[in-house]
C-alpha cells in the first residue's frame, strides 16, 4: 500500500513493547501504515508520498490529557491573560498593566487560573492595592486556583457586590471594617462563589468563540497535545455551550481529538439531567475527533469534595449515598461510563459503597468508569476499585497546591499524594492529565516533570524518589494509558501500525534533556491523523494550520501568546529565568540595613518595574515602600 506521508531519519519512541524503537514511519489514511526500519518503510513510498526528514530528532506519541476543560476554556481563551508559567509577580503585574491599557470598556481583564503564587520568585499574590493601582477603571478578575478570587474596585462595581450582598453557602465575600466588600472572595471550601462571579463577565460573540477555541487548540498543539478528555464543568451547559466545538468538528477544524463527558448542572435535579441525556445521547456517538465519553465529573452535587487544601477537608452530607445511587443506576443500566471528582479517600470510600451496591444488581465490569484526582486515596480503596473494574485518573494539582497540603497535613502525608507508583504496582488502570484551565495549567510537560521529579512548580520536593516515575512510565501515563479512559485501547497512544497517526517531535529530546528542562519543552512538530497541525523551527514550513489573529484585536493572545508569555521573545516564562537568577544574586548580596516591607531587599524590582513602585513619590512610596530610601 502506498503511504500519504513518510517520516524518516528519526528516533521514534513507539511505546510498542514488540517494536519499541524505529527510525521511520509511514502514514496512510490518518493511521500508521508501517513502523520500523527506513528500508522497510520506504517500500510504501510512491510518486505522491510526502517525505519528512526528522534529521535525527526524537519523536513520541502525541500526548493525551485525561482531564481538562477544553470546551469551556476555548470559549474564553482569547479573553484571558494567562499567568501560566510566568516566573515572577513583577512580570505578571507588568503584563496586567499593559493589558489593562488596551482593553476597552466594558470588557474585563481576566487572569483565570493556571498558576500558583508559589511559582513566583516573590512567593506571593498581588495585593488588592497593587491591582487597583494598575487598573483603577478597568474591571480585573484574578482567580487563584479554586481558593480565592481578587477583584479590583471596578470589577466589584461591575458585578454589583455591596455591603448588602450576602455570603453564599460555602463562600465568603471579605469585607472591611465598615462592611464593604474589599474585593477578596474566598472559597470555604465551595468554589461556587468564584464560578458565579466570573460568569457575570462579558462573553464573546459566537464567531469570536470559534476563533478563540481554534487558538486554544493550537496552543495545545504547540505543547504536543493531540487528544483530550473533556470533563465538563460548572456553568457549561449541554448542548448550548457545545455549539462551537460541534461546528469545528463538523467543518473538519479539530486539531485535538476530544472525548467529552456530560456534567450535571442542576443541584437536586441530577437524575433528571441524566435521564434526559441517556435518552437523547448515545454513548460513543461521534467520530475520532469529537465523541461522547459518558458522564461526569460531577454526578451529584452532594458528592463534590472541593480540593482546596487551605481549608479543612469537607465532610459530604448524609444524603450523598442516596443521591449518587440514583444517578449511578441510571448510568449503569444505560451502559454509560462515568467519572467522579473525588479528592479525599473519605469521599472515595463512601462512593465505593454505592458502586458496590449497584454492581450487585448491574455488573460494572467493562464500563471503564473511574475516579478523578484521588489525592489521598488509600490502598484499600485502590483494591476495591480494581475489584469493580474501575480506574483512577490523576492530575498534577499537587504541583500547584503541594505547599498548602504540606502546611496542613505535613511532609509525611504528602509523600504519596496521590500514590501513583502504588496504583501502577497494583495494576489498576491509571493515567495522567492536568485539570486545566483554572486549577492548574494546561501544559502537559509540567505534569510530566511533576511525576518524574516529585517537585511542585514552586520547587518544593514532595515525593521521595521511590514514589516518582521514570520517564518512560510517565510518558505512558500521558499516552497509551489514557486510551482506556476514553475506551480507545489499541486505537491510539502508541506509534504502531493501525493506530491513529498522532505524534510529536519535542524541541529537545525528552529522554536526554535535564530534569529541570522537562517543564519547558514544547513541540516543533505536531501531527494529528497524519496532518501537521503545528510546525516550528525546522518544521515551520510544514505547518498546515494557519490561523487568523485572535479576536478581538485586544486579546491578550495576540501579544503574549499562551504559557509563559511565549508570544514575546523575552517573555515572562523561561526567558526570564536568567534575569531573575541574577536579580536574586543581587538580593542575596544586598548589605543595606533597609529591608522594604513590600519588596524585602529586592530593590531592583521596585526601581525597574513599569508599575507605580518606580515612582518614588507615588502610590507605593506613599503607602510605605521603602526601596526609594535605600
Amino acid at each position: 500500500m502506498t503511504a500519504d506521508t513518510i517520516l524518516l531519519n528519526g528516533r521514534f519512541t513507539t511505546l510498542d513493547r514488540a517494536n519499541p524503537q524505529a527510525d521511520a514511519v509511514a502514514i496512510e489514511g490518518g493511521a500508521f501504515l508501517a513502523v520500523g526500519r527506513e528500508a522497510e518503510v520506504m517500500t510504501h513510498a510512491g510518486p505522491t508520498t510526502r517525505i519528512i526528514d526528522l534529521k535525527g530528532r526524537r519523536a513520541l506519541p502525541g500526548l493525551c490529557d485525561n482531564h481538562t476543560h477544553v470546551i469551556r476554556g476555548g470559549l474564553n481563551f482569547n479573553m484571558e491573560l494567562r499567568w501560566d508559567g510566568v516566573r515572577s509577580l513583577a512580570d505578571a503585574m507588568d503584563m496586567l498593566k499593559r493589558q489593562v491599557a488596551i482593553t476597552p470598556p466594558p470588557q474585563w481583564v481576566r487572569v483565570v487560573g493556571g498558576f500558583t503564587e508559589h511559582q513566583f520568585t516573590e512567593k506571593r499574590l498581588p495585593t488588592l492595592e497593587e491591582i487597583n493601582a494598575v487598573a483603577p477603571e478597568t474591571p480585573v478578575f484574578l482567580l487563584h486556583l479554586y481558593d480565592r478570587a481578587l477583584l479590583n474596585g471596578a470589577a466589584l462595581r461591575a458585578v454589583g457586590y455591596t455591603r448588602d450582598t450576602p455570603n453564599p453557602p460555602g463562600g465568603e465575600i471579605q469585607r472591611d471594617g465598615a462592611g464593604n466588600p474589599t474585593g477578596m472572595l474566598i472559597a470555604r471550601p465551595n468554589a461556587g462563589l468564584l464560578y458565579a462571579t466570573l460568569a457575570k463577565g462579558p462573553k464573546l460573540p459566537f464567531d469570536y468563540q470559534v476563533n478563540s477555541t481554534r487558538h486554544f487548540l493550537r496552543e495545545l498543539n504547540r505543547l504536543g497535545v493531540t487528544s483530550v478528555i473533556d470533563a465538563g464543568g460548572g456553568f457549561q451547559n449541554y448542548p448550548d455551550d457545545y455549539a462551537v466545538i460541534e461546528k469545528l468538528a463538523a467543518e473538519g477544524q479539530m486539531t485535538v481529538r476530544l472525548a467529552y463527558n456530560l456534567f450535571t448542572q442542576k443541584p437536586k435535579e441530577e437524575k433528571e439531567d441524566f435521564l434526559k441525556w441517556t435518552a437523547s445521547v448515545t454513548y460513543k456517538q461521534g467520530d475520532d475527533y469529537f465523541r461522547h465519553n459518558g458522564a461526569g465529573e460531577m454526578l451529584v452535587f452532594s458528592a463534590a469534595d472541593f480540593e482546596d487544601f487551605r481549608e479543612p477537608r469537607p465532610d459530604m452530607p448524609p444524603e450523598m449515598e442516596a443521591d449518587l445511587e440514583g444517578v449511578v443506576r441510571i448510568l449503569a443500566e444505560n451502559r454509560w461510563p462515568w467519572r467522579l471528582h473525588a479528592t479525599y479517600d473519605e469521599t472515595i470510600s463512601r462512593a465505593l459503597d454505592v458502586f458496590e451496591k449497584v454492581d450487585r444488581d448491574v455488573p460494572l465490569h467493562g464500563l471503564n468508569w473511574f475516579f478523578d484526582h484521588a489525592e489521598t486515596i488509600s490502598e484499600r480503596s485502590i483494591d476495591r476499585i480494581a475489584a469493580l473494574g474501575g480506574g483512577i485518573a490523576v492530575q498534577h494539582r499537587m504541583a500547584y497546591q503541594g505547599e498548602y497540603f504540606v502546611e496542613r497535613y505535613g511532609h509525611r502525608a504528602a509523600e504519596a499524594t496521590p500514590p501513583v507508583a502504588r496504583m501502577l504496582e497494583k495494576g489498576v488502570p491509571v493515567s495522567a492529565g492536568t485539570d486545566a484551565t483554572r486549577v492548574a495549567s494546561y501544559n502537559p510537560w509540567v505534569s510530566l516533570a511533576w511525576m518524574i521529579t516529585g517537585k511542585t512548580v514552586g520547587g518544593l520536593s514532595l515525593y521521595p524518589r521511590a514514589n516518582c516515575l521514570d520517564r518512560e512510565t510517565a510518558l505512558r501515563m500521558w499516552t497509551e494509558n489514557v486510551a482506556w479512559f476514553s475506551n480507545e485501547v489499541g486505537r491510539k497512544g502508541r506509534i504502531a501500525a493501525g493506530q491513529l497517526a498522532d505524534l510529536i517531535v519535542p524541541d529537545k529530546d525528552f529522554f536526554a534533556c535535564a530534569e529541570d528542562e522537562i517543564s519547558f519543552l514544547t513541540s516543533d512538530l505536531t501531527m494529528v491523523g497524519g496532518r501537521v497541525v503545528y510546525g516550528a523551527g525546522d518544521f515551520a514550513a510544514l505547518d498546515d494550520n494557519p490561523l487568523p489573529p485572535a479576536m478581538p484585536n485586544w486579546s491578550p493572545v495576540n501579544r503574549f501568546g499562551g504559557y509563559g508569555a511565549w508570544g514575546e521573545p523575552e517573555g515572562a516564562g523561561r526567558h526570564s529565568l536568567r534575569r531573575h537568577s541574577l536579580r536574586h544574586q543581587a538580593i542575596a548580596g544586598c548589605g543595606c540595613a533597609q529591608s522594604c516591607g513590600v519588596h524585602g531587599h529586592d530593590h531592583a524590582a521596585a526601581w525597574g518595574a513599569s508599575l507605580p513602585v518606580g515612582d518614588l513619590k507615588g502610590f507605593f512610596g506613599a503607602l510605605g515602600c521603602a526601596c526609594w530610601a535605600v
